[in-house]
């Protein structure tokens, strides 16, 4: 392949699909299904959440910004997503400065690792499990930022071990949480909540009535984000 044809593939290619069919979106969403992800970011994730106090502090660990915010944010991503990597680096910690950090927007992580991704999951329960520690976005980013490293690993464990060492979690609760698979049924129902109210690729987002599939730009959220605060007054 060229450059100019990588370079075009590129372009053309914003998100990791999830399903054959998938289609690129930018919508407004009136349905109930919609609401169901930002619905599941306000309360528990599965009827084991509501018991578990664990699965409980996980669920909560991944929502941040101020809980009287108006207007929600809620991402469906796949950490081995190469497209989820680039929203990352180019656009996440900009918009959790400028609209979550100071108040105006709550953000929610929901996990929606993608079949082909065989590493996926794992990434996402050692963020749920980091999450039950209060780490989950120390480890959100410290998982993005290597993804490289441990995308193609065989057992990526000893990768992700390194990578929570310096967010500051107890590592043998840390390990203790992975190996039971306590956060697999959470990470699961994220999933299956996140396709109901239609996610066939990642990242998506919902900003109020909004869905938007695929890599966006800070510009491109500003005006999203910037109406949906200024409906919401």
């Amino acid at each position: 392949m060229t450059s100019y044809a990588r370079l075009l593939a590129l372009a053309l290619l914003t998100a990791c699909k999830g399903e054959e069919n998938a289609r690129a979106v930018t919508s407004t969403s009136d349905s109930a299904a919609a609401a169901a992800v930002p619905a599941a970011a306000k309360a528990a994730a599965t009827d084991q959440a509501a018991t578990d106090p664990l699965v409980m502090r996980a669920d909560s660990g991944r929502i941040r910004g101020n809980p009287a915010a108006k207007v929600w944010m809620i991402i469906a991503s796949d950490f081995q997503c190469p497209y989820c990597r680039m929203w990352h680096d180019s656009a996440d910690m900009t918009i959790r400065r400028e609209y979550v950090d100071n108040g105006k927007v709550r953000l929610a992580f929901i996990n929606f690792p993608i079949g082909n991704h065989q590493n996926a999951m794992p990434a996402a329960e050692y963020a749920m499990c980091a999450s039950a520690q209060n780490k989950f976005w120390e480890m959100h980013d410290a998982i993005f930022s290597a993804q490289e490293r441990w995308a193609t690993q065989a057992n990526p464990t000893a990768i992700f071990d390194q990578l929570a060492g310096p967010t500051g979690v107890d590592m043998s609760a840390l390990r203790a949480c992975v190996s039971s698979h306590k956060m697999r049924p959470m990470i699961e129902a994220d999933r299956e909540k996140a396709s109901r109210a239609g996610v066939r690729a990642t990242p998506s987002f919902f900003i109020g009535n909004q869905v938007l599939e695929g890599v966006q730009m800070p510009s491109d959220l500003r005006k999203v984000l910037d109406a949906a605060i200024a409906g919401a007054r």
